[in-house]
């Protein structure tokens, strides 16, 4: 009789545990996930066009996030060399995103774009000829403990954030 409850009990726990599991796979899902260098290099094309030229993708500067309903944001730094100066200072990365996103609580529509991190504390956001089209407020986040040219992580407080060293800037859908 012990032998029957005892497997009742333990097979109810793994039933719990499997559950649970389940449970929380299914939050992380509907949140998106952070990508994985491997899905970067399959996902983001080894050159984009700007401002009437096209450049590299510095692909290990790569990073992005693929939303529980299947699209894809994806930033990367550009080899930027071929560009004047002007142009240089403020396109830095392009941006490619799927789905409308909010920028420092801005609205951004889907499409490509080139992006910079400014001096002064700003993310400033073009469109493929150059024009601005959002300028948003960064923080920088001094606990970051291996800051790298560009990174893309989960934000504690909700979406994500898009990291240059430890200048990053926070945006969700």
């Amino acid at each position: 009789m012990r032998l029957q409850a005892m497997t009742k009990l333990i097979a109810g726990a793994a039933m719990m545990v499997a559950l649970g599991t389940s449970g929380w796979m299914a939050a992380q899902a509907a949140a998106g996930m952070v990508l994985k260098p491997a899905d970067l290099e399959k996902l983001f094309p080894a050159k984009v066009y700007y401002n009437g030229q096209t450049a590299p993708v510095e692909m290990r500067n790569t990073g992005g996030v693929k939303f529980a309903d299947g699209h894809y944001v994806l930033a990367g730094l550009v080899d930027t060399s071929g560009y004047s100066t002007g142009v240089a200072s403020k396109y830095q990365g392009y941006l490619i995103t799927e789905v409308p996103l909010k920028i420092g609580g801005k609205r951004l529509p889907a499409g490509a774009y080139g992006f910079g991190f400014l001096d002064g504390g700003k993310f400033l956001v073009t469109d493929l000829g150059g024009g601005d089209v959002l300028t948003a407020q960064t923080a920088t986040d001094a606990a970051l403990s291996r800051p790298r040219p560009l990174e893309v992580t989960v934000d504690p407080a909700g979406g994500y954030r898009l990291y240059s060293g430890r200048t990053c800037v926070h945006f969700s859908r």
